[in-house]
């Protein structure tokens, strides 16, 4: 694709106002609690949009757009219409627990409520999810949107996305994320819903490309559908959103930043109520690059990049090409933010070094993120093989190993409060496992049905473990006192109006 001089005006000129303002908003940072919870200050219109920045990526252009463009169409979209859900019920549970124990990162809890050992495994955990994972995922897809737009070979496109977000995170930590999200996730949106239009314009109107996709349209698809059958949905997604929602380390840290827990739950919900725009700004996207251009895409991941390049005018191609590189920074940035969070926070400073001034804990903080980026760029080029399925099917498949054993070493903490340290070590180490077995022999059910069975599974052994040697008091929880965790009326009444909305999308698209 060529830029002319007012893409590549408009390019830089993105990249200037979002650098720019970070930089000058994160000069101040001289703790851990600075540079890993932005000194929590966040307030929740930078909250919410920060977590969309977060959560939409290339692994969105890309992976969920070109879902849609291959067999699962629109239904692909209930992963965020269900974590709208999920985020907003955790607003008014796992927020203010969080908030209430003044905590830095998700496996600390763990400590609080079983044992050193629970958090250990769950940091441990979650930084291999992290580095082997996501943000391969997020660099691959960031690649191959590069190389096609703009025809740069796939690992130099690697590279390039690597080094700019190890820049980027090294320089300001959360808070300069933050900022930088304010103007990458509305630019996303914007550049999505503007993709959207004129794709439907070039497909003759809404009511030419409905009929001509209906089979697309649908949240939700029959039990024999292969890639999201509704038994999926309903016995596994859940999990997955509790997780994603309420307990990983790099949506829930920017909640942990908040300011008060008015901003944290409002700032939630407000991610969740702009995730309704996902399905009209990325995945019909892709249903449409199908109709116009699906003779012409080697791959469905292909979907959105070739509509940018096929579709997009003159002049309005540097704000999309501005758009879904901020979006491979930001979730990067975040990501690799909270996997150094993490290991540095509840590996190096509890473990290692437990009188580390601030100044070492900031340092150690940014050589991880380097190492990370570098292993990260290692891995990405690999998910070109085509037995993965889709980039976006690699991230949510192999998530697996995460998802059941964390949310049940949560939820079963929160709910018995009896339950042994025991029990959250039994989660933590049975759920890889049980998974793993259930990938390698029980090929022919779904991976969100194998998370389901999982996490049954546990649920049940840290029962008999509880019912065999329970604790004979429940454990005390840390406790911030400044922190007033009731919530006020109108989060209330915003968060039912947002879970209406969610209804009024499945009615319409059933």
């Amino acid at each position: 694709m060529q830029l002319n001089w007012m893409d590549v005006l408009v390019f830089a000129l993105f990249f200037v106002i979002v650098v720019g303002v970070s930089v000058f908003k994160s000069r101040r940072e001289k703790s851990s609690e600075d540079y890993f919870l932005a000194g929590r200050g966040l307030k929740w219109w930078l909250i919410g949009i920060s977590i969309v920045a977060a959560n939409i990526s290339t692994e969105q252009f890309v992976g969920m757009a070109g879902q849609g463009a291959g067999s699962v169409g629109l239904a692909v979209s209930t992963w965020q219409l269900v974590g709208t859900i999920g985020i907003v019920i955790i607003a008014f549970t796992l927020l203010p627990r969080f908030l209430k124990a003044g905590i830095y990162t998700m496996p600390e809890y763990l400590e609080y409520r079983f044992n050193p050992a629970s958090r250990s495994l769950m940091a441990l955990i979650t930084a291999v999810i992290y580095v082997t994972v996501l943000v391969p995922g997020v660099l691959y897809s960031g690649g191959l949107a590069l190389h096609k737009i703009l025809d740069m070979d796939l690992v130099p496109g690697i590279l390039l996305i690597g080094i700019i977000a190890a820049f980027y995170t090294v320089w300001g930590g959360l808070k300069a994320i933050a900022w930088a999200d304010l103007f990458q996730g509305l630019g996303l949106l914007v550049g999505g819903l503007i993709t959207f239009y004129l794709g439907i314009r070039a497909c003759g109107g809404w009511e030419q490309f409905s009929s001509l996709n209906a089979d697309k349209l649908h949240l939700i698809l029959p039990a024999s559908n292969p890639d999201l059958p509704w038994t999926g949905l309903l016995c596994g997604m859940w999990i997955v959103t509790i997780y994603y929602c309420g307990l990983n380390q790099f949506i829930v840290q920017r909640n942990l930043a908040a300011k008060t827990l008015r901003d944290g739950q409002l700032g939630v919900i407000f991610a969740g109520a702009l995730w309704l725009l996902v399905p009209f700004a990325i995945v019909i996207p892709g249903i449409i690059a199908n109709q116009l251009y699906g003779a012409d895409m080697t791959t469905p991941d292909e979907a959105f990049p070739t509509l940018i390049k096929r579709l997009i005018p003159d002049g309005i191609r540097g704000f999309m090409f501005a758009a879904i590189a901020g979006a491979v920074v930001s979730s990067l940035a975040s990501m690799l933010n909270s996997a150094s969070t993490i290991v540095t926070m509840d590996v190096y400073n509890r473990m290692i070094d437990r009188k580390a001034s601030q100044k070492k804990l900031i340092l150690m903080g940014r050589v991880l993120t380097v190492i990370f980026v570098l292993i990260g760029c290692f891995i990405a080029p690999s998910l070109a093989d085509p037995k993965f399925k889709g980039v976006f099917n690699y991230i949510q498949q192999f998530q697996g190993y995460i998802w059941p054993g964390v949310v049940a070493a949560f939820l079963f903490g929160f709910i018995v409060k009896k339950a042994p340290g025991s029990t959250g070590v039994v989660a933590l180490i049975g759920g890889p496992i049980i998974y793993g077995i259930m990938q390698y022999f029980f090929t022919d059910i779904h991976f969100l049905i194998q998370v389901f069975i999982t996490f049954i599974i546990l649920c049940a052994v840290m029962t008999g473990i509880t019912i065999i040697a329970p604790l004979k008091e429940p454990r005390n929880l840390p406790v911030r006192k400044e922190m007033d965790v009731k919530t006020e009326p109108i989060v209330k009444i915003i968060g039912a109006l947002v879970l209406i909305a969610v209804v009024i999308m499945f009615i319409i698209f059933w």
